[in-house]
């Protein structure tokens, strides 16, 4: 007997167990959209990032967490607040979930929290994926992390976007100049460690494809806001792209292209990645 879990993986297509898991994903994700809207979170916040380019823009690969921004500094802000809804959504469709919510060990402007379920048995719950379920450990669980930045930089805009029935929510998202602006500051200033995420670099070509324009507003406020840039005067496109320039210079393109080839349909779509690549492509980037 089918159930609701199979019309929503329907839309996916998977074929393998890691690609159903990212489907279940990207599904709690979805969910967890949608209960947040119904406890009226948007009414306060604005979800960007990865995720946000995926499910309302049409970004190409898988995306992992939910990052969100508070329109305005809150200080008594909760996230907790926000849990019930999000679990009695997900239980409605017949997903079990826990909430875990993220202790600070030192204090800062993020609340974080994860959703976990376990793997297995929701592939257990969906006729296609039951073939795979032999293949994942009893225990293992998936997670989907979700964090609200309480003290963002203001000078975004944001515009209202509507996920599908059967999960049906108005869930207000920046707009994408203003979410190129993040990502840009990602890749500028995001500190790698023994990784470099090449989903930004992926991203940054996605991007530049669309010929969306970065808001060079919004990326001197968050680059203020992280002291990046302390100069009197405006940032400007010419100051952008050098500083740009700079950074994929030190990057290692092979390891990049290896970071993101397991969120893509097809891993072979990143395999001639270089620097001259980057280089020559941001040669068309615009600013607003």
């Amino acid at each position: 007997m089918r159930g609701p879990l199979d019309s929503l993986i329907k839309r996916y297509n998977p074929t393998t167990a890691q690609e159903f898991e990212n489907a279940l994903k990207e599904i709690i994700q979805e969910m967890t959209l949608a209960g947040l809207a119904r406890a009226h979170f948007f009414d306060k916040a604005a979800f960007y990032g990865g995720t946000a380019l995926r499910v309302f823009y049409g970004l190409p690969r898988f995306s992992e967490d939910l990052d969100f921004t508070l329109l305005s500094e809150q200080p008594d802000f909760s996230l907790k607040t926000y849990f019930k809804s999000v679990v009695e959504t997900l239980n409605s469709f017949g997903l079990e979930v826990e909430v875990e919510e993220i202790d600070k060990k030192v204090s800062n402007d993020v609340e974080s929290a994860f959703l976990k379920a376990n793997t297995r048995m929701h592939l257990l719950r969906i006729e296609a994926g039951k073939k795979y379920a032999d293949k994942i450990h009893d225990n293992k669980k998936m997670s989907v992390k979700f964090e609200v930045d309480t003290t963002p930089p203001m000078g975004f805009e944001t515009e209202v976007k509507v996920l599908p029935p059967p999960i049906t929510a108005s869930i207000k998202v920046l707009k994408p100049s203003y979410l190129f602006s993040g990502k840009m500051h990602a890749i500028l200033f995001r500190k790698w460690k023994s990784r470099i995420k090449g989903r930004d670099f992926y991203d940054l070509l996605w991007y530049l494809g669309q010929n969306i324009p970065i808001n060079l507003g919004y990326l001197e406020n968050k680059m203020r806001d992280g002291k990046t840039w302390q100069e009197s005067r405006k940032m400007t496109r010419d100051d952008l792209v050098k500083t740009l320039e700079a950074r994929i210079k030190t990057i290692d393109f092979t390891n990049a292209s290896q970071d993101v080839s397991v969120f893509l349909k097809d891993p072979d779509e990143v395999t001639n990645w270089n620097q001259e690549m980057f280089l020559t492509a941001i040669k068309g980037m615009r600013t607003e």
